[in-house]
Order: structure tokens, then C-alpha cells, then sequence
């Protein structure tokens, strides 16, 4: 009966397997690995937007001819002024970013200290505006015929690098008189951080008071980001972050069929848009009412953003507003200093309640041994000692149940023919020998979450890209390039199968064996980190449960499946 059941639960849990991830996989707005359907044909963008999303009519609207707006709209004369357009970059320490003086708007970012993963001799790119691939950050003001994002604007001179021993670099842009206000956007870069500071002061030129509003938005193309993983899926598209709904996904899929859910206003709260190991995030005070909004461009581009609500601007008066854009990796330490919930963007799903606590104790052992596998081997460890006591009473049912299988087998071969009168005896056996057929399940069932939110730690951790271990492995976030960590975690497996009681039906010893050799073919293409903790959790597994069996006076021995 233990049998039947153990091999009923390994069919459960690896059907369970197949089916979450290929839920995942769609939840993610991406094709299912198991049982794929035909993916849509989407049209790609004729030319690369730049143009806002709209929160309502207000705000300008895209238009395909660059330097043009849509028709009708106020706020469309913003983009008449026909001026030589300049893009330039900037360079700090951590950023390569590229200006546009078509609105001010940042249109390229670079991580100089993070490498392709693609081509690991460049440098990733976060931010870009060519084709087919368009993410940008834009600002303006709506409200009237007021400097947009589309408005020409004059950069003034100044540095363009940081300098050694600076600590702090601006690029300043001023707009045009447009509908009697101009618009100064200063953009301040500072070492060593991804978030940039920008001011906007907004000056009333005219003889009346005027009500424009802020707003500021990411706009970027719905494609998968390069060198991702087909064989697990982590979310791409925009978030929207409040105090009070708290951190809200939003799938391209939802924002397509106009299904997507999110607070439309608060008086705090950001919007990002996230990939994996990356996002970017306005960000503005507390105190300043906003609304949020979420749109598709055109085929291929989506839009989230804030508008801001300001107080009138009398006559001749000035008004800023301070902002701030997050463009970087999504580092959790350096995300919970910055703005209420911004660590969120790293999405650990369901399981954040135990994944925080847990890459918490992971960057603490990394501080002190330096070396992010090992870090992994030792978290493992700390977590097989704080289960020792769950693990040693699973096994010792297992063991108990190893050492009365010879009665049982005999029980059933000499009851075959009758199941009535050979269930009444397995149950007879199991009360005098005072074992519990599921004692060996239930303890490790309640230490599955625990584990899948590690799991999530480490493929979320951008830490792990482009750290080594030792030897060979150079990445813990890409393949095992040689395939002996997952070589060595398919056998550790089949050790660990071999340890079990050989079931009597060869149906039953087929699945116990095809189950774990299904499940480790994927760990081939999965991080090499990932991979690390699993065999670090089987080698410490199979070690306790070969103590343990010692200890009750069950010697281990291997049971190979009969498959006749």
C-alpha cells in the first residue's frame, strides 16, 4: 500500500510539475513548454514610437511620422517647432545613457558593469530606440498646448562624462514658449547609482495662471528580452506599485483585450516596467497625487506611467516638480532605500513572504565567505539543519517502512489472489509494527515552500550574473557550459531513488525511475546556480538518510527496478 501510494504521489507531483509550468509559461504571456498552442501573429511597428500613452485625451497621442501629433488632441501644437533634433551620451561610472532633445527624454541606457547575455564581451542595454526594440523614458505636460515629450528642445552645454573625482553630473533641457509656459527639465546623475534624479520647472510666461499637469511614462515594445531561457519563464510588462493595492502586474496580454487591473489614483505609489534581473521605475514624493495609467501604443508597444496633479501657477511664478528614474538592476537592498516597495519589481510571486528572509540570509553568508555558490552550498546547509529534526522523522518512517518491505512482499505474494484479505494484513502489519505509510511524506511536504521560494531567490538574484563559483563555472546564472552540475544532480537523483524500497510492480518501478530522470532533463538548461542548490539539498538528503538508516539498524542498500 506505501508503494502505491509513494508512486501515486511522484505521478501527482511530476504531472503537477508539467501542468504549473506550462501555466506559468502562459501566465507570462509566453508559449506553454508541454502542451504548446499556436502562438498569434502580431505585426511588428512600422517605425519606433515616441509618443506617450494616454491616461485620457489629454495626454498627446503616438503618431507613426516623427515630430508629428495626432490631430484633435490639445496639446498637439507642442510638437510643431521643427529644430535640429541632437541625440548625445552621457557617461557615468554604472550608466552609458543617450539624451534625445525631442522632449528631453532618455532614450538609451547602458550597464557598464553588467555583460550581454547574449555576447558577454559588450555591455547590456537596458534602454533603446531603434528597431524592433523601443523602451524609453519620456516626460512633458498636458493640460494645454505645453512642451510634451514631442516638443524640440535646447540642451545646454556642459560635461558630458563624469570626471574623477566627480561626484555628480547634470544635463539640463529647456523648451520653448509654448501656450505661455516653458519647461526646464534637469536631468542629475550621480557615481555609483542607477537612480537619476530630474526636476522639472515648469515657468508661466503668460499674464494668466495656468494648471498643466506632469506627466511621465515608460514606453517599450511587448518582445521577449534577448537571451532569456525557454525552458523557464520569468515576467516581463508593467507594474504599478500603491501603499494601498500594493504591488500589481500588469501582462501585455491584459493591457491587448483591455483587461488590465490596477489602482488608477493615489497619493503615492511608482510605475516600473520589469524583465528579468532588471527595471526601470518613476518614482515621485509622497504627498503628490497621481494618477496611473496603462496603454498600448500601436502592435508592438505598451505605455505605463503617473500623471501628476499640480496647484495653479500664477502669472510670471515657477513651479518644480522633482522626479526620479530607476535604471538598473533589480539589486533588493539597493531598491528598499530608494522609494516604499521599489524591491518588489524583484517578483518573487506568492512565496515573497518566505523568498525575502531567505535571499536576506543569503546575502549575509555572501558577505562573509565572497563567493556566491558557495553562499548557495552554505544556505542549503543552514536550511537542512533548521529541517534536521522534520527530515530525520521522514526517514525514519522510511526506514521502519524498509525494513518490514520483506514481510509485506511475502504478505502479497501469498495473498495475491485475495486484495481483500491482503489489505487487512498490510494494515495489521503497519498497526504492530506501529508505522505510518504516509509518516515519510508529510514532513517533507511542509518544507516544499521553503524550497521553491529559494528557488525563486536565486533565479531572481541578478547578483548571480557573472559570478563564479569554481573551475568551469563562471556564470551561476547561465548553463553549466560542460553539463557537470546537472550530470551530477540526474545521478544524485537516481541515488536517491536507489535508497527507496523497490515497489513489487514494475509499473510502479518504471514511474519511480522515469519521474526523477523527467525532472533533471530540464535542470540542463537551467542556471547553473539553480542546479547547485539542488544537488547541494540531494548529496545533504541522501547523507542524512544514510545516517539515519544506519542508526535504526537498516543498512542502506540499493534497489534497482526490475522492469520485466
Amino acid at each position: 500500500m506505501n508503494d502505491i501510494r509513494r508512486t501515486i504521489l511522484w505521478v501527482v507531483f511530476g504531472f503537477s510539475m508539467v501542468l504549473l509550468w506550462d501555466k506559468w509559461q502562459l501566465h507570462n504571456g509566453k508559449q506553454a513548454t508541454f502542451f504548446p498552442s499556436p502562438a498569434p501573429v502580431t505585426a511588428q511597428a512600422d517605425a519606433p514610437a515616441r509618443a506617450p500613452a494616454a491616461a485620457d485625451a489629454s495626454v498627446p497621442a503616438a503618431s507613426a511620422a516623427a515630430g508629428s501629433a495626432a490631430p484633435g488632441v490639445p496639446g498637439a501644437a507642442a510638437a510643431a517647432p521643427a529644430a535640429p533634433r541632437e541625440r548625445f551620451e552621457v557617461r557615468t561610472d554604472v550608466l552609458h545613457l543617450t539624451f534625445d532633445t525631442e522632449g528631453g527624454a532618455l532614450v538609451g541606457a547602458e550597464m557598464l558593469q553588467m555583460a550581454d547575455l547574449v555576447d558577454s564581451k559588450k555591455h547590456f542595454v537596458l534602454l533603446q530606440d531603434g528597431t524592433p526594440n523601443v523602451y524609453v523614458a519620456q516626460t512633458g505636460l498636458i493640460g494645454g498646448a505645453f512642451p510634451t515629450h514631442k516638443t524640440a528642445m535646447t540642451a545646454a552645454p556642459g560635461p558630458r562624462s563624469l570626471a574623477e573625482g566627480q561626484n555628480e553630473l547634470t544635463v539640463r533641457f529647456e523648451s520653448p514658449d509654448l501656450g505661455g509656459v516653458k519647461l526646464v527639465k534637469t536631468w542629475t546623475l550621480k557615481r555609483g547609482a542607477y537612480d537619476i534624479a530630474v526636476r522639472h520647472e515648469i515657468v508661466n510666461t503668460g499674464t494668466a495662471a495656468v494648471e498643466p499637469r506632469l506627466y511621465l511614462q515608460l514606453v517599450r515594445d511587448g518582445h521577449k528580452p534577448a537571451g532569456e531561457s525557454s525552458f523557464y519563464s520569468t515576467f516581463t510588462g508593467p507594474a504599478v506599485y500603491t501603499q494601498d493595492k500594493k504591488y500589481q502586474k500588469i501582462e501585455f496580454k491584459a493591457i491587448d483585450e483591455n483587461k488590465a487591473e490596477y489602482v488608477k489614483e493615489a497619493s503615492d505609489g511608482y510605475v516600473a516596467m520589469v524583465q528579468h534581473y532588471f527595471a526601470s521605475a518613476w518614482l515621485l514624493p509622497e504627498g503628490v497625487r497621481r494618477e496611473f495609467f496603462v496603454r498600448k501604443l500601436d502592435a508592438q508597444l505598451y505605455s505605463v506611467g503617473m500623471i501628476a496633479t499640480l496647484e495653479p501657477i500664477a502669472a510670471g511664478a515657477s513651479k518644480a516638480v522633482d522626479a526620479r528614474l530607476y535604471v538598473g538592476p533589480q539589486v533588493e537592498t539597493t531598491l528598499e532605500k530608494l522609494a516604499p516597495g521599489l524591491e518588489l519589481v524583484k517578483d518573487y510571486g506568492w512565496l515573497t513572504i518566505l523568498a525575502k528572509p531567505l535571499y536576506w540570509l543569503l546575502d549575509q553568508l555572501h558577505k562573509l565567505i565572497g563567493n556566491w555558490g558557495w553562499s548557495i552550498v552554505a544556505l542549503v546547509l543552514l536550511l537542512k539543519v533548521a529541517f534536521y529534526w522534520l527530515n530525520a522523522k521522514a526517514y525514519a518512517s522510511m526506514a521502519k517502512m524498509k525494513a518490514i518491505n520483506p514481510r509485506i512482499m511475502e504478505m502479497r505474494e501469498r495473498l495475491k489472489d485475495n486484495p481483500q484479505q491482503m489489505q487487512q494484513e498490510m494494515m495489521r502489519i503497519y498497526r504492530e509494527e506501529k508505522v505510518n505509510p504516509m509518516g515519510g511524506c508529510l514532513p517533507i511536504m511542509v518544507q516544499i515552500p521553503v524550497f521553491i521560494a529559494l528557488y525563486w531567490v536565486l533565479l531572481s538574484s541578478v547578483e548571480m550574473r557573472g559570478a563564479p563559483w569554481i573551475g568551469w563555472v563562471h556564470d551561476l546564472a547561465a548553463p553549466d557550459p560542460f553539463f557537470i552540475l546537472p550530470v551530477l544532480m540526474t545521478l544524485s537523483t537516481l541515488l536517491q531513488t536507489a535508497l527507496n524500497p523497490a515497489p513489487p510492480d514494475p509499473m510502479q518501478a518504471k514511474m519511480m525511475w522515469i519521474m526523477p530522470l523527467m525532472f533533471s532533463v530540464m535542470f540542463f538548461f537551467f542556471p547553473a546556480g539553480l542546479v547547485l542548490y539542488w544537488l547541494t539539498n540531494n548529496l545533504l538528503s541522501i547523507a542524512q538518510q544514510w545516517i539515519i538508516n544506519t542508526r535504526m539498524g537498516v543498512p542502506p542498500q540499493f534497489n534497482l527496478p526490475k522492469f520485466k
